[in-house]
């Protein structure tokens, strides 16, 4: 890898971020602390309306305190997508509960309504959409799906900070949704993860269980797990907040710079009413997708990522769920998605390096 070389992802953390960690350090109070609280205070006023917001130390143990907050648990079903990064399915599974794998629609990566609906048991307790690579799913059909059903909707919003739907932001739909805070996401906190919360109740479970099922010191209401953020994540994270809306911005620049000038490659369409965040750009290559990869950089010296190579519904560790399960576009999908540099530190010459070379080699594979 030389200097030329362009990254997947670049994460950003600047003076500010070091500053504040040496201030929680200074401060001798480093565990979950009043950095914490107001981290959650101002994630809730920025990002999900107003929504109650806990911290936890990673977006996977938000997914899984989350559903257990909602009620979730052994034999109850809950309908994920299978194109998606494994923790969705795992705390799923981690409750005790099943999860059910639906396919996805094939403009934006997420889960089909239609597919939702014909997935449908008895036994569903919820639909967990995500809103992947920054792209809100149909959040207004899935509602319609819940509703009829009588059952309820949570949310993996792992990948889409700021991201809105049909006027309202991700987050802001389900029982409780989660927000990721890895380094590689739209904006981190080092490690961590942020659950919004639709009610207190919601809320003040998922404070219990991230904390050994205590509000108050030696005063144990459940059992519970110690998956509390730390005071330097969470003045990481109240830096980053400040920046984010800026950097999504030049996300979305870049998007729509792509999406002018890239040929011969299928690029990310825009569903109606929807803002998009661009956790990743990400485009189908019908045709010898790996061979693109490869090319991109050994000859041209460009980073991608291919998210998911495969589909949950056939790893090793979640197989056993979904025997003889047939998810066409999922597969599809799988085999032709390729993610670009997209992230807030490309320079114009980058972004112009990358469309000379996709088109490239698109030219070439036609």
């Amino acid at each position: 890898m030389t200097d030329r070389f362009i990254p997947a992802a670049k994460p950003i953390i600047g003076d500010e971020e070091r500053e504040a960690v040496d201030r929680v350090l200074r401060s001798g109070m480093v565990a979950q602390g009043p950095e914490v609280a107001e981290f959650e205070r101002e994630f809730a006023a920025s990002l999900v309306e107003g929504r109650t917001s806990v911290a936890v130390n990673s977006g996977t143990s938000g997914l899984h305190l989350g559903l257990l907050a909602a009620g979730v648990g052994a034999g109850d079903e809950v309908i994920v997508p299978s194109f998606t990064f494994a923790a969705t399915g795992n705390s799923v599974a981690l409750t005790g509960a099943t999860p059910v794998f639906a396919d996805i629609e094939p403009d934006y990566f997420t889960l089909d309504p239609d597919a939702v609906e014909a997935a449908i048991t008895p036994r569903i307790k919820g639909i967990m959409p995500v809103h992947l690579y920054g792209h809100p799913a149909l959040m207004g059909r899935l509602r319609g799906v819940a509703d009829a059903h009588g059952i309820a909707l949570y949310e993996d919003a792992a990948q889409a900070h700021g991201a809105e739907i049909d006027g309202h932001r991700v987050g802001t739909f389900g029982a409780f949704a989660m927000f990721s805070l890895y380094p590689t996401k739209n904006m981190t906190s080092g490690e961590g993860g942020m659950v919004a919360c639709a009610d207190e109740g919601i809320a003040r479970a998922v404070r219990l269980l991230r904390n050994q099922g205590m509000e108050r010191q030696y005063e144990n209401e459940v059992i519970g797990f110690n998956n509390r953020m730390t005071d330097i994540h969470a003045a990481i994270g109240r830096v980053q907040l400040r920046k984010v809306d800026a950097w999504t911005e030049t996300r979305r620049a870049n998007a729509a710079f792509f999406d002018e000038h890239l040929n011969g490659v299928v690029v990310p369409p825009v569903a109606p009413g929807a803002r998009h965040v661009y956790h990743q750009y990400t485009i189908r290559v019908p045709e010898d997708r790996d061979g693109f990869v490869a090319a991109l950089r050994d000859e041209y010296e460009i980073g991608s990522g291919v998210y998911y190579p495969i589909p949950n519904h056939r790893l090793p560790s979640l197989a056993g769920f979904a025997p003889g399960l047939d998810l066409p576009e999922t597969e599809r999908a799988a085999r032709e998605v390729v993610s670009l540099p997209v992230h807030p530190s490309l320079s114009a010459g980058d972004r112009e390096r990358i469309v000379d070379a996709v088109n490239t080699l698109a030219k070439a594979g036609s």
